[in-house]
């Protein structure tokens, strides 16, 4: 991580400046899990964490530069893996007529859709922190775009990668076996290869919004590859059908080279919003395709209300083989968004993806509310049903014995269930 900081320098000479901002929040959280773990090292119902991002801002030259410095940190009751602290941002931005330049450690989000965010590759999920995948780690990049009457084209090189983060043996949610922290690349460089990517967007005044990019380097989404057992652990298990006590195998992190076009489509027009997502991979097992897209239409006053009801309907499908396809291969997303639009910015989001080919469902509620200036309240709930149970350390094993190689769907998760609540401070 330190290798990050040879720009640190340089970024930080506008804090020298007299007028510079300084704002954030703070927040605690509450999880209560309505099922018991399936996992020894994890057997508990409720667990607390909290976070703190700071934010510096500083702006000069007639608002042309802008320099940014957001920090985060969390610590976490349980998992020791969910403690952790990153810089979200350490940036400097400058613009230039028809051009801007951003150079240092930034977060940039790329789609439309709201089951699968497909073509947003830039930055590394961190997992660990939320589950949902939104939440992104800051990614080190040098990023010109250049602004034309034909559109916007933004170039970025992109040094430094980030692995993902993943919940402990004490977490939940997690994954069957602990994931190792000796990743294993395909470049030879591992992770200070420096990545490449292009994107090019125009919006038109019939309210279509377009983009096509391009990213060629490593994966942000690695393959989890088990770890080879020892002799006498393949022993006690083909004489037993179980992994010896004390047996603690790991999944180990696999991180290919890859080239992934991206196309992002969004179309505006009497309250419908249609949104289309779609990529092709290779690099990562055979080339596959993958795409994501539906609607959402929103009934503006609600009953000559203030509030706004958005109904969303998106497909999500890809053509990955089974063994390392999403949960989500062939998915109907249904969804509903409620907007009060009241002075304390009420929102509720609701909705279920449907696995059409297994029945798996993954409900989710998101709502929040603002009390006040400063305080921000949300309710979160996430419940998986009609999944498999998780696989035992020794069921995978013996599946691997087996041949069986099959996509757990949802299993993984089935039996994490829970309900959060987060209150957040402004500063």
């Amino acid at each position: 991580m330190n290798k990050w900081f040879v720009t640190a320098p340089l970024l930080a000479v506008p804090l020298l400046a007299p007028a510079w901002e300084f704002r954030g929040e703070v927040a605690l959280e509450g999880r209560y899990f309505t099922q018991d773990s399936p996992y020894p090292q994890a057997d508990y119902d409720t667990n607390s964490s909290a976070y703190l991002k700071p934010e510096i801002l500083h702006e000069w030259n007639d608002r042309d530069d802008l320099f940014t410095f957001i920090p985060y940190a969390r610590v976490d009751e349980n998992d020791s893996e969910r403690t952790h602290w990153d810089i979200r941002e350490l940036s400097w931005i400058h613009v230039g007529n028809g051009w801007e330049s951003r150079v240092g450690i930034r977060k940039v989000f790329w789609g439309v859709t709201e089951g699968r965010h497909l073509v947003d590759i830039i930055n590394q999920t961190d997992q660990v922190d939320q589950v949902d995948g939104e939440e992104k780690l800051g990614q080190p990049m040098i990023n010109l775009s250049l602004v034309r009457d034909w559109g916007i084209v933004d170039l970025f090189v992109l040094p430094g990668f980030r692995e993902r983060t993943y919940a402990g043996e004490e977490g939940r949610p997690r994954t069957p076996l602990p994931v190792s922290d000796d990743a294993v690349y395909e470049s030879s460089q591992e992770e200070g290869r420096v990545d490449f990517a292009i994107r090019y967007q125009q919006y038109f005044d019939n309210g279509i919004e377009f983009a096509l990019s391009h990213f060629s380097g490593t994966s942000r989404d690695p393959l989890l590859i088990p770890q080879n057992l020892t002799m006498a652990e393949l022993q006690t298990l083909l004489a037993t059908g179980q992994l010896p006590a004390g047996s603690d195998p790991e999944f180990t992190p696999v991180y290919n080279v890859i080239d992934q076009t991206g196309l992002e489509l969004q179309y505006l027009q009497n309250g419908w919003l249609w949104k289309l997502e779609a990529i092709s991979r290779s690099g990562q097992g055979d080339r596959f395709y993958a795409l994501d897209g539906g609607f959402e239409y929103t009934q503006v006053g609600l009953f000559g209300s203030a509030a706004d009801l958005g109904w969303i309907v998106e497909y999500i499908w890809e053509d990955r083989e089974d063994s390392l396809a999403s949960p989500m291969a062939s998915d109907v997303l249904l969804g509903t968004r409620f907007t009060f639009n009241d002075v304390a910015s009420t929102e509720i989001l609701a909705g279920v993806i449907y696995d059409a080919d297994n029945e798996e469902k993954a409900f989710s509620l998101e709502s929040s509310r603002r009390f006040g200036n400063n305080l921000k309240a949300t309710l979160e709930a996430r419940f998986y049903t009609d999944a498999q149970d998780p696989r035992s350390p020794s069921a995978l094993y013996r599946d691997i014995l087996r041949n069986v190689n099959t996509n757990p769907g949802l299993g993984p998760i089935s039996r994490s269930d829970f309900v959060q609540a987060e209150l957040v401070y402004y500063f």
